[in-house]
């Protein structure tokens, strides 16, 4: 490496961010589930060969690739270096070594070249089913939520494990949905690999460690620069969510050094009887991913930029939960841990971090059977249909929040038309929801209106697994709280917010997921704003006037603009 300059080094990890995003879309190819083909819920990366990341593929979620970053080195601890050998492939679902919980397939493929270990490729897929109790919250411990899976070979010197693949066809309920998935984790993995030989050739590398040093050392020194330019401070932030069947208090204490940034989450409550617990591996996934994007955005994420950001939290609290604690549902915590952050940072940093969001992704899954009531039609049949949702954003100091926008996941809302593929669903109803962006300076970002029913001849279970219904977001300097969450049966048989609940045949249920926080006082906000959201519908002419202060002809106005089709 030595002869080569920083400008080869340069092209080289831009080069390798390029591989792992080729890497990625090859799983968004080849995946079965639509939370990986659609959601893009998924992870990829590549790591040196002390199990460091160097470069992480933008498509995908930061619960997923921070966590996957302190996986891999579980990997080579449990199998040993001696184990780690050439047409491998490794995989695991462990909630506390992989990405948070079962439902996540975690698969690492070590990368040799010239017959010896360069380095190692790394994927992660939220997949449909898992067995268990299913996608949801009600399970009392881990073991009733699915098929674990630990850190083991799926392939051995590139021959399948046929036992794994029988044991994993006999436990879930999709097994040819989940036995594909997995393959196609392994076969991404693969073409990054081939990609990161091809460069290795073309710069005429024998390892990985010349460019692992290149890009490590100017990660944590401009990571480094960037906390060293901060004020020294601490301040603490709180934020209250709803729970499984008691509200959560979510506490973070912040303290900004010199050459580190610590985030400790003392205080916050305990583990929960149901499965909303976070393993403490998806909690310094999401405070690192939250600090980074306020402090240090454009650095690209790997184990040396992560590094300076340290998170504790007490044992046995819900965001340090140890096992057999229930995890299946941990993003429901996960995804409100940033806008808590933020509670605090934006003491120390004012007019810099958004106000708060719908948080968590507004997900459910579908669990379809043939009506039980009456005689059902020949073509009736079971299938599982999950579905990822998003809330609004909140506000920013400067723009308006983003409607129906997951932040923080990233997560990209399912369309009507591949789910209802999938199984037999129907969406009745999916509109962005008036009024629910917090007013302010800065509005909130909207929700969204979503009617769910099944073909004629079925009856389902919904596992519901939102938020925000009780506690919805609240605005930063002086904006107002986003609308809350609601669920209900069209009959109006009343939900609720989170766990598997029945709907009979014919029966819909009504959702309106929440929206984001406003930013700033809303007499502070522009007119012409205002007006140009009445006019595309965002806001309601009651909202318009009694919030924001328009007058009659301003009204009168925005909605003559609105039918000629003028841009306001």
């Amino acid at each position: 490496m030595a002869e080569l300059s920083k400008v080869a080094c340069q092209v080289m990890w831009n080069r390798l961010i390029s591989i792992v995003e080729e890497q990625a879309q090859a799983l968004v190819r080849t995946a079965f589930s639509t939370s990986v083909r659609e959601a893009g819920d998924l992870s990829a990366g590549v790591y040196n060969a002390e199990g460091q990341m160097l470069a992480q593929a933008v498509t995908g979620t930061p619960g997923h690739v921070n966590a996957m970053a302190d996986a891999v080195p579980h990997f080579i601890r449990r199998l040993g270096r001696d184990n780690i050998l050439e047409g491998d492939a490794y995989i695991t679902n462990d909630p506390w070594e992989g990405t948070g919980h079962l439902h996540d397939i975690t698969v690492v493929t070590p990368s040799f070249h010239q017959g010896q270990l360069a380095g190692f490729f790394a994927c992660t897929a939220h997949i449909v089913d898992i067995g268990g109790r299913g996608f949801g919250a009600d399970a009392n411990s881990v073991y009733e939520e699915g098929l674990y899976i630990p850190i083991l070979k799926f392939f051995d010197k590139g021959v399948v494990d046929q036992t794994l693949i029988r044991i994993i066809r006999g436990n879930v309920r999709e097994p040819d949905q989940v036995v594909g998935d997995v393959y196609a984790l392994a076969t991404c993995n693969e073409i990054g690999h081939r990609r990161l030989i091809d460069m290795m050739k073309e710069f005429h590398l024998t390892d990985l460690q010349g460019i692992s040093d290149f890009i490590l050392t100017h990660s944590r020194e401009a990571t480094l620069a960037r906390i060293a330019a901060l004020p020294r401070a601490t301040a603490t932030g709180q934020m209250q969510i709803d729970g499984y069947d008691r509200e959560i208090d979510l506490c973070v204490t912040l303290t900004i050094e010199s050459d580190r940034v610590l985030c400790d989450w003392a205080g916050t409550s305990g583990v929960d009887k149901k499965g909303i617990n976070v393993p403490l591996v998806y909690t310094k996934a999401y405070a690192c991913y939250a600090l980074k994007c306020a402090i240090a955005p454009d650095i690209p994420n790997n184990a040396a930029s992560l590094a300076p950001f340290e998170i504790t939290a007490p044992e046995n609290s819900i965001v340090n939960a140890l096992h057999p604690a229930p995890v299946a549902l941990r993003h429901v915590i996960g995804h409100m841990l940033p806008d808590t952050i933020y509670n605090a940072l934006d003491q120390i940093l004012p007019h810099t971090v958004p106000a708060e969001g719908a948080g968590c992704l507004c997900n459910f899954q579908v669990s379809l059977r043939p009506r039980s009531d009456a005689p059902a039609p020949l073509d009736a049949r079971r299938a599982e249909v999950l579905m990822f949702n998003s809330g609004g954003s909140g506000a920013r100091p400067s723009l308006d929040g983003m409607s129906a926008t997951a932040f923080p996941s990233g997560v990209m809302t399912m369309p009507v038309e591949a789910t209802e593929q999938v199984g037999p669903v129907i969406i009745w109803r999916k509109e962005l929801r008036p009024d629910s962006g917090g007013a302010g300076q800065f509005r909130g970002g909207l929700g969204q209106y979503m009617e769910v029913g099944a073909r004629d001849g079925h009856e389902f279970d919904i596992q519901a697994m939102f938020d925000r219904v009780n506690h919805p977001a609240l605005g930063r300097h002086g904006g107002a709280p986003g609308a809350a969450t609601t669920i209900g049966q069209d009959d109006g048989t009343a939900m609720k917010g989170k766990g598997k609940q029945f709907v009979p045949h014919g029966r819909k249920v009504m959702m309106a997921f929440p929206g984001g926080a406003g930013y700033g006082a809303p007499d502070l906000r522009d007119p012409a704003l205002v007006q140009r959201d009445l006019a595309l519908g965002y806001i309601s002419k009651e909202t318009a006037r009694n919030v924001y202060g328009l007058t009659t002809l301003q009204i009168a106005d925005a909605i003559a603009a609105a039918m000629n089709g003028d841009d306001i």
